[in-house]
């Protein structure tokens, strides 16, 4: 019913850049927050940067003033531009997602998921 595709990982050298983006697709009412979130081997799961659907945003302390997320309320994107990269940052990030549709004759909010995409950063 919604989909969330992310694209822009990859190999990266220390103090490199890489920009990720996800794009939410299927039967969406309107989109809530929009987050990504990472995983490295061994490790829990962790919010990175969240952003509202106003534009507040939220970032945890080992990113900030390295990373931006942004979106676009039009096309239904997220975007996390990454700076200054850190082999600590080596992980699966997922983008994250709460949406409303049409459910019925009213609506429902869901949680969702992207696939996740691969972020290595290199000594």
């Amino acid at each position: 019913q919604v989909q969330l595709v992310e694209s822009g990982g990859g190999l990266v050298q220390a103090g490199g850049s890489l920009r990720l983006s996800c794009a939410a697709s299927g039967s969406i009412f309107s989109i809530n927050a929009m987050g990504w979130y990472r995983q490295a081997p061994g490790k829990q799961r962790e919010l990175v940067a969240r952003i509202t659907s106003g534009g507040s945003t939220d970032y945890a302390d080992s990113v900030k003033g390295r990373f931006t997320i942004s979106r676009d309320n039009a096309k239904n994107t997220v975007a996390l531009q990454m700076n200054s990269l850190k082999p600590e940052d080596t992980a699966v990030y997922y983008c994250n997602t709460d949406v409303t549709v049409v459910h019925g004759i009213g609506f429902r909010t869901l949680e969702r998921w992207g696939q996740g995409t691969l972020v290595t950063v290199s000594a």
